[in-house]
């Protein structure tokens, strides 16, 4: 700044005294010049967004309609819904990666009289987790995680009336209740050490691991393996079951994000859990996407859930019932999908 007033000031004078006589008049001159100088105005530099932000919104529909068919079945109808919202912190060593997963669908058929709908994807899942590496360039962070895990609505078993034109009622009084809104639900708060040995595989180990399953329905309670309040009631009764469990043990927990191009996608969740509380046990989530983004607005995804809970009480082909057993459950869905990615600056003043 201080060369280009020099050199204004320079210019202005010997043109002033080139075009005045009177040397006194040519001074006024310059330093009218340099004090009518003004710097060009510069935009202002952003300040660091530290924040990724996204919301991915999901719609998937699937109707089959029958008329004359002659290898049989039901006209059915399915909708499903889903937001994918992801908030993500990264300054210098430190990371806070949060996630909210909804999942909500239903599968009505013609077998059955409406308005008697039957829940197909139900789903509601929270991770946070914080994390501060060991050094710059380690692949080593201390971590802290919480994650959350129920539904929204009830979830039943429907069996077939054997009365000839069954209502509503006759349906309704044969189903059996599997699930509900926050039964079960599953908490926890995870400590330990995370290992990134590449870009795409995180592999988090927490020696200390303790949280809470919640059954609120008490018809469900005895299903997951609550406890009786005390050990002399009938356990005939459901509102003799606590509504939650404690539960303290270790937890591995891998997450697989490998993006093969623009278009192929690939995620894949393996949590492990063990109890230091009660008899050793490994409790299994195994959550898989694979997912083709056709077009901008349409994508195929085909989806896998394992799960393996010894205190889970479920039915066998055989129609006994165990407390040992894996679930399975698969989706393939042609969906609609919308993303918001907003880019967002404040700028220094």
């Amino acid at each position: 700044m201080k060369k280009v007033l020099s050199t204004l000031a320079a210019l202005a004078l010997a043109g002033a005294l080139w075009a005045q006589d009177n040397p006194m008049d040519a001074l006024k001159q310059a330093a009218d010049a340099i004090n009518s100088y003004k710097p060009a105005e510069q935009a202002p530099e952003p300040l660091p967004n530290y924040w990724k932000n996204s919301v991915k919104f999901n719609l998937g529909i699937n109707q089959v309609g029958l008329a004359n068919w002659a290898a049989g079945g039901y006209n059915t109808f399915t909708l499903s819904t889903g937001v994918d919202a992801q908030f993500n912190y990264e300054k210098d060593l430190e990371t806070w990666k949060n996630r909210f997963q909804m999942e909500f669908g239903f599968l009505y058929s013609s077998d059955r009289p409406w308005p008697l709908f039957q829940t197909s994807q139900d789903r509601i899942y929270l991770e946070s987790k914080w994390a501060y590496k060991t050094g710059p360039n380690s692949k080593w962070k201390y971590t802290a995680g919480l994650d959350f895990r129920s539904q929204f609505a009830p979830g039943y078993k429907y069996n077939t009336p054997t009365v000839e034109n069954p209502t509503v009622d006759d349906w309704k009084n044969l189903r059996e209740l599997k699930s509900a809104g926050f039964s079960p639900a599953y908490t926890n708060l995870a400590l330990g050490i995370e290992y990134v040995p590449a870009s795409w595989l995180t592999i988090n180990l927490a020696p200390l691991t303790g949280g809470f399953t919640i059954v609120s329905n008490p018809l469900l309670r005895k299903t997951y393996g609550m406890a009786l309040i005390s050990g002399d009631m009938d356990p005939a009764i459901v509102s003799n079951y606590r509504p939650f469990a404690f539960q303290f043990g270790a937890q591995v927990k891998t997450d697989v994000n490998l993006i093969v191009n623009d278009k192929f996608k690939f995620e894949s969740q393996l949590v492990l859990f063990t109890d230091y509380l009660h008899e050793p046990y490994i409790r299994v989530n195994w959550d898989n996407k694979i997912e083709w983004q056709m077009t901008r607005l349409f994508k195929i995804g085909f989806y896998t859930w394992l799960i393996y809970d010894p205190w889970v009480t479920i039915e066998n082909p055989d129609k006994t019932l165990s407390k040992r057993g894996v679930q399975f459950k698969e989706n393939v869905a042609l969906s609609f999908t919308y993303t918001i990615n907003p880019t967002r600056h404040r700028y220094r003043k």
